[in-house]
């Protein structure tokens, strides 16, 4: 008898172990739904972690993730999710700001993925699943033919009408700027203020210290910088802060 419980007893305990050592979220969703729901569910999960900045410096999107960061961008999910976003800018421009009239009243507007879209790039180089290449993406640049993206193209028309000076402060380097202008006029914009660009002694500072010296010029010219659009949390961090800022999504490539 006392044998027979030992061997129940060692037996018991074996079973808890295994399930413990198998208690993990993802193989009860396999079990439950199946890998590919699984699947799914972990790809959106590190897509939205990304959209938090709690996911950073990623240098390529997870190889089997690629497939649903492609149907994502290309969805009218993402349309949507812009849409809201800018959305919520008009909102707050309806309230925010006692524009003085002055001409010092500014905006600032990243380039890339917020006013022109890089999806026909990377729809050609894997939805981030490739390491981003500077050099072809510069040549694909150099080509102008970067579509716009029309929710903050009808946004930033509209808060030029208000009387703000808009500037442009993007991570492109100051070897490009014809072909950024000429692509921005192409595509329907016109009348910003400045187009910054990366020069030579910005080569090897990080993104997001370039774009805070940037804001630190504007506003030791006495600017005052209502809000901030992009679509990478290097638009907006460092000092000096705007008063607002707005993400839109961009889950292909991370830059700090």
């Amino acid at each position: 008898m006392a044998r027979n419980s030992v061997l129940i007893l060692a037996f018991t305990s074996l079973c808890i172990a295994s399930a413990l050592a198998d208690w993990n979220i993802l193989n009860q969703r396999i079990r439950r739904h199946g890998a590919k729901d699984s699947l799914k569910t972990y790809c959106e999960s590190w897509r939205i972690n990304v959209e938090l900045n709690n996911i950073r410096e990623f240098e390529v999107v997870p190889q089997e993730c690629i497939d649903h960061i492609k149907k994502y961008m290309t969805s009218s999910q993402y349309k949507a999710d812009s849409q809201r976003a800018i959305e919520e800018v008009k909102l707050y421009l309806s309230g925010c700001c006692s524009l003085a009239g002055d001409g010092k009243d500014a905006w600032i507007f990243d380039v890339d993925d917020t006013l022109l879209s890089t999806i026909p790039y990377f729809k050609k180089h894997g939805f981030g699943g490739e390491r981003l290449n500077a050099s072809s993406w510069e040549a694909w640049m150099k080509e102008s033919k970067a579509p716009a993206l029309e929710h903050t193209l009808n946004l930033f028309h509209e808060i030029k009408n208000r009387g703000v000076k808009i500037f442009l402060v993007s991570s492109r380097r100051e070897t490009l700027r014809s072909y950024t202008v000429d692509n921005l006029i192409h595509v329907g914009y016109h009348g910003w203020a400045s187009l910054e660009l990366r020069g030579l002694e910005d080569e090897y500072k990080k993104v997001q210290q370039y774009k805070a010296q940037v804001r630190k010029r504007l506003v030791k010219e006495g600017y005052r910088i209502w809000g901030v659009v992009g679509d990478q949390w290097s638009s907006f961090e460092g000092l000096p802060k705007p008063k607002r800022t707005f993400k839109l999504p961009n889950s292909m490539y991370y830059l700090s």
